[in-house]
């Protein structure tokens, strides 16, 4: 069976450190040693303790890091995802 997804309205925002759009953060160390992920391009944030801590968006299927230049996508039920700037205007156009 084919289909088509449901068209919904969502708020996009891009990403910027201090705006509380992310759900939470992990120390870079943990990032680079206890995830299969790339870490090039990861947000990476120098708390006051010196600690080194990566943002991220909690979902079912665990978390998704924040990439430089990442929208955070919010749909009307307040669930949340990630979206690079080279795909989020293919995948979302600006509503009036």
């Amino acid at each position: 069976m084919k289909c088509r997804r449901v068209p919904l309205e969502a708020e996009v925002v891009k990403y910027e450190i201090g705006q509380g759009l992310e759900d939470g953060f992990e120390l870079w160390t943990d990032v680079l040693t206890k995830r299969w992920i790339v870490t090039d391009g990861l947000v990476k944030i120098t708390k006051e303790n010196g600690s080194v801590v990566c943002p991220y968006i909690s979902h079912r299927r665990g978390h998704t890091f924040i990439q430089e230049g990442d929208y955070i996508i919010i749909d009307s039920d307040g669930t949340k995802h990630v979206c690079g700037g080279d795909k989020i205007f293919h995948r979302y156009e600006p509503v009036e």
